[in-house]
């Protein structure tokens, strides 16, 4: 029997008409146009096509806050790259003023639906800023993230593996809300930009009409040296590479590599939920995401159709290891009725 009927008798197994009485939950995610952000909306028109809940979106908010509501209870969805729960369990960088013992408290209470990869950190810049690439960043003023965001420390840890350079010293970082995020691209607050990417990337494409843009690939060296490799081995981040063909981008839009494959560290993340959930709506909510990866999370976007949607490996998805947080008990009980194998070490 294939994956796709075991997921659809799956989801009308946990899903019946007699199963939920409609209920509301509330959701938290990243700018609508990003993989996290239609990831969330995409959940909730399942959940409403199923009859499990109407979910309540907020989006266009600074994940780092969403992981911790979600961990206090506040909010009963988010969207998680998997680096938050791993700093929140710690109490350092964004959660350092909880301290490592709230900190890890909260984070014993967040569990995963499903997983996917929700960018690929990057650096591009329009044409007439003159970058040359990642070795003409010293000095310069670059845009990496909004405030307290994994991007922000993504963007970061990047910019001094490639290129050496620490904020402040090296050079200058601005920093903005999603929601202005093309804005600023556009009015001229930095030289470079180092972001989370999709492929084709809708910031990038927004902002061409305010002139043409490079995209330059990590240095093939640096992909696969010693200091990328501990990178690469962080909670929520994995090697990425893909041909430069198959990134979707058309005119105005160049793509720089050595060897006509883009490089860079993927960040991998999931929809997350408080371990309180109930097990029937995890695993409700679970069985109608796997039924509708292709028509309802595939069709939103041409990029969401490689963002690993459906993936269990352990090295596209990154649990196990690091990572604190594992999948809901209602989630796993839907994906392996689904026919889909989860590692022990993520249940």
């Amino acid at each position: 029997m294939s994956r796709k009927l075991l997921a659809v008798l799956a989801t009308a197994t946990c899903v019946g008409s007699s199963a939920f009485a409609q209920g509301i939950l509330t959701a938290e995610t990243a700018a609508p146009s990003t993989t996290p952000g239609i990831s969330i909306i995409a959940l909730s028109e399942a959940a409403s096509k199923a009859g499990i809940a109407d979910i309540q979106v907020t989006a266009g908010q600074t994940l780092t806050n969403s992981v911790q509501n979600v961990a206090e209870g506040k909010t009963d969805i988010a969207a998680a790259p998997f680096i938050l729960p791993f700093l929140l369990s710690r109490g350092v960088g964004p959660y350092a003023g909880l301290g490592a013992e709230a900190g890890g408290d909260l984070a014993d209470n967040l569990a995963v639906l499903y997983t996917y990869r929700i960018s690929v950190q990057g650096l591009f810049a329009y044409d007439s800023a003159g970058i040359s690439g990642w070795d003409g960043l010293e000095g310069k003023t670059i845009f990496n993230g909004p405030p307290r965001g994994a991007a922000l420390t993504n963007a970061r840890l990047l910019v001094k593996t490639v290129a050496g350079l620490d904020e402040g010293t090296g050079y200058t970082g601005v920093q903005v809300n999603w929601g202005q995020a093309v804005k600023t691209i556009q009015d001229g607050s930095a030289d470079a930009f180092v972001l989370p990417q999709a492929f084709p990337d809708p910031r990038v494409t927004a902002a061409l009409a305010s002139g043409n843009m490079t995209v330059f690939s990590m240095p093939k060296d640096v992909h696969e040296s010693e200091a990328f490799q501990k990178v690469a081995k962080l909670p929520g981040t994995v090697a990425f590479s893909m041909p430069v063909a198959e990134m979707g981008y058309g005119d105005g839009v160049t793509v720089v590599s050595e060897d006509d494959t883009f490089r860079g560290p993927g960040t991998v993340g999931g929809d997350i939920v408080n371990v309180s959930m109930d097990f029937d709506t995890a695993k409700a909510l679970t069985a109608a995401f796997i039924a509708n990866i292709e028509p309802i999370y595939q069709a939103k976007a041409s990029f969401m159709k490689a963002a690993w949607h459906g993936e269990t490996d352990l090295e596209l998805t990154d649990m196990c290891g690091t990572n604190p947080i594992k999948y809901h008990p209602g989630a796993v009980a839907a994906w392996e009725e689904a026919g889909y194998p989860l590692p022990d070490c993520a249940k």
